[in-house]
């Protein structure tokens, strides 16, 4: 086990243990006017949080013999560390008058089981390790950039208790996830051979999503939630931020390319789709 991993996750479960409901301040000043403004940003939030169960099924399914490390960081810290985020931000939207977030915490795809018996080779597994990894880094750097914004706005809107017992607990534990992520992909990445590492950028290509986005109503619904935090029309430096060491290690041959293609895309495409769904909705 890499001691420096260790350590990183040793620390992860000795600072931030999982929030606990009851150390929770669901006191809202102005009800109505904050679950018009960020209540479908809460519900996406909260179900991305809560499909961590989903998670795990996946990475199980996906990593079939992962290092010891990965199992320790998953299953002691980040799996514990997640659902309560979930649970926290849930409950604060049921609070607000909405209904609970729909979650799906045992789906797993029949790409990802063909990954899975694949991943028995271990050339392959570490394929499958190092897109894991990067979808880490790039789910956890989005979460941190959306939080700061949650964060910002709920200040904005006088909301103090749950800025600083909802939001700001939350936004803290994330960074520590995107770290662990980034050690793992910068030690694993120089020790790919030249044909796993084109097969790491070409899957990765034809594979990336948003966080939390499955189907096209997925992808409108992260689409309002980049208009309601501020992210449309900067998508290139939201992008940038979130994949900046995927675009160094995966892409760093390329110069001049600021942020790969297949990620400008995919968070442009959001927004296109969050637009054509009010328009439809109002026509």
């Amino acid at each position: 086990m890499d001691p420096r991993l260790k350590a990183h996750v040793d620390r992860l479960a000795a600072e931030h243990p999982p929030l606990r409901l009851d150390d929770v301040d669901f006191t809202v000043r102005d009800p109505a006017g904050f679950e018009r403004r960020f209540g479908h940003v809460l519900d996406y939030m909260a179900r991305v949080e809560l499909e961590v169960d989903r998670n795990v099924l996946e990475l199980t399914t996906m990593l079939p013999d992962p290092p010891e490390i990965d199992r320790y960081f998953y299953a002691d810290v980040w799996q514990p560390q997640e659902i309560q985020h979930g649970r926290i931000l849930d409950r604060l939207q049921v609070e607000l008058g909405r209904a609970p977030a729909t979650a799906d915490v045992d789906t797993v795809s029949a790409k990802l089981r063909i990954l899975g018996a694949l991943a028995h080779l271990d050339a392959f597994q570490d394929v499958c390790r190092m897109l894991y990894y990067l979808t880490g880094m790039a789910t956890e750097r989005s979460a941190v950039l959306a939080y700061n914004l949650l964060h910002e706005g709920t200040l904005e809107a006088g909301e103090q208790a749950i800025a600083h017992t909802v939001v700001g607990p939350i936004k803290r534990q994330e960074p520590g996830h995107y770290a662990f992520y980034q050690l793992s992909a910068r030690g694993l990445w120089p020790r790919l051979a030249a044909w796993q590492r084109w097969l790491v950028r070409r899957m990765r290509t034809i594979s990336f999503g948003p966080v939390g986005t499955n189907n096209k109503e997925q992808r409108a619904d992260f689409g309002d939630v980049m208009r309601t935090l501020g992210i449309a029309g900067r998508e290139d430096d939201f992008a940038g931020q979130a994949v900046r060491v995927e675009r160094e290690l995966l892409w760093g041959h390329r110069q001049g390319l600021a942020v790969p293609p297949y990620v400008l895309r995919a968070f442009r495409e959001a927004v296109e789709l969050s637009v054509a769904r009010e328009r439809a909705a109002a026509a």
